[in-house]
């Protein structure tokens, strides 16, 4: 059966969503009794403790934060020279070095099965960086990043496969974004993730076997991350809380795949010099909540390289 569309002002812009979805239904303000009865959706008790406000944003008022329901994602945390790394971000940004020499690189495939603005894929490929403010050596703020599931990144790269995924991404939160084919899949067969160029060719693909996973409380694992960039020449920060459900992590894999073709991912990794993935998560399930970019605190932090 065909999927229909109908078109809705996104900002300014003309956007198609599914007739009929979340953002045609709810406009970002969702009525989670009704999310509720969505089987797909699961339980949304963990959405009930933060409200919605209506925010000003680049795109207009708009009901804030984004909620996405069932999510999963798999990443591949790799190591990459400092001197390159350095090079590829906004001064006074400074990659978090995991070993001397080196820091570290994510490239993450998420797939947002029931979400806000309706499904869709994203690839990531962000840089760590330090916590602005931090002082002292690497490996204590890693550890402590480790242990308190908080991590802050600089966000080279985050194509995604629909049209209002992109619209937002640029012109609400002025993210790299791009409209390109992206595939996702974890079953018992193993991962497969994949992302095309522009031009429909092969890009960069990810093949594993599928890690045992375990299954968690929700709410009790929760991590929150900090995205940090530049929006209309401001610093800002940009904030996103995970909550999984059905993971896996394995430290030093030998059995991930990832292959380059030659895109814009592939040509992006290999100037960030990627090499050995340290850890590779997988994340069958899980639930997330997005905030939208503020000013970033403290500001003195961001006045000189450390």
């Amino acid at each position: 059966m065909t999927e229909r569309f109908t078109e809705v002002d996104f900002g300014g812009h003309k956007v198609a969503v599914p007739a009929g979805g979340y953002y045609d239904r709810f406009r970002m303000n969702p009525d989670l009794d009704e999310v509720a009865k969505d089987p797909a959706a699961g339980n949304v008790d963990f959405f009930r403790r933060i409200p919605k406000v209506m925010a000003s944003s680049r795109i207009g008022p708009t009901w804030a934060p984004n909620f996405y329901y069932r999510t999963g994602h798999v990443q591949a945390l790799m190591l990459a020279p400092v001197k390159k790394l350095r090079s590829m971000l906004p001064a006074p940004l400074e990659p978090l070095r995991a070993f001397p020499g080196y820091g570290l690189v994510a490239l993450t495939f998420f797939s947002y099965a029931v979400c806000d603005n309706d499904p869709y894929n994203e690839v990531s490929v962000a840089v760590v960086i330090r916590r602005p403010g931090a002082r002292g050596p690497h490996a204590f703020e890693l550890m402590d990043s480790m242990r308190r599931q908080s991590f802050f990144a600089h966000v080279l790269a985050l194509p995604v496969d629909t049209e209002i995924a992109r619209v937002r991404g640029v012109y609400g939160y002025q993210l790299p974004k791009w409209r390109t084919d992206i595939g996702f899949d974890i079953s018992s067969n193993g991962v497969t993730a994949s992302i095309s160029a522009t031009d429909g060719t092969a890009d960069v693909t990810l093949t594993a076997p599928l890690p045992s996973l375990r299954r968690v409380a929700s709410q009790s694992r929760l991590s929150t991350n900090t995205s940090i960039g530049l929006v209309d020449g401001e610093w800002r920060q940009t904030q996103f809380v995970t909550n999984p459900i059905e993971f896996a992590q394995t430290l030093f894999p030998r059995d991930v795949k990832l292959s380059r073709a030659g895109g814009p991912i592939s040509q992006l990794l290999g100037g960030l010099g990627t090499g050995n993935i340290l850890r590779f998560d997988v994340v069958k399930e899980a639930q997330m909540v997005l905030y939208l970019p503020r000013p970033l605190q403290p500001l003195p932090a961001l006045r000189s390289r450390y």
